[in-house]
């Protein structure tokens, strides 16, 4: 799998990315991170790729503090689903929506989040990001690790 990756021959989790960067001991943005990058709290990468044109999670930046703090830039495409697994106990997720609409799914319960919006969640259970809408959904997701 890691050779598919580096090939650019899959479009893994990020889920499936952080569990690279925990075996290897490093942090989830430093495994994206440009080598030459000048200011380590700068990342603006692509972590991930939908299956909608267009549709994609970009990790900004990070903060480092008591914790961790990523920070990225999402757009989901009319139609895109994101499923994420549990992240570990005592992580939480900051969501502000600029554009669109936000359909998170934690459990069963559906949580619609429109532009202007925002909506904080403990990210220890299962979610999922969805479009449902007829335009793009555009968010901010701030990760606290």
């Amino acid at each position: 799998m890691l050779v598919a990756i580096e090939a650019g021959e899959k479009n893994v989790s990020l889920t499936t990315l952080d569990r690279v960067a925990e075996a290897l001991d490093v942090a989830f943005s430093d495994l994206i991170q440009a080598p030459d990058a000048r200011d380590p709290s700068r990342i603006n990468e692509v972590a991930w790729a939908g299956t909608h044109p267009g549709s994609k999670a970009v990790l900004l930046s990070k903060a480092t503090a008591t914790r961790e703090v990523e920070q990225w830039e999402w757009c989901l495409q009319p139609g895109e689903v994101y499923p994420s697994q549990a992240d570990a106990e005592g992580w939480s997720e900051q969501i502000f929506v600029f554009a669109g609409c936000l359909t998170l799914m934690l459990g069963e319960q559906p949580q619609h989040i429109s532009a202007g919006e925002f909506f904080m969640f403990a990210s220890n259970q299962p979610h999922t990001y969805r479009n449902d809408g007829d335009v793009p959904a555009r968010f901010v997701r701030n990760v606290v690790i």
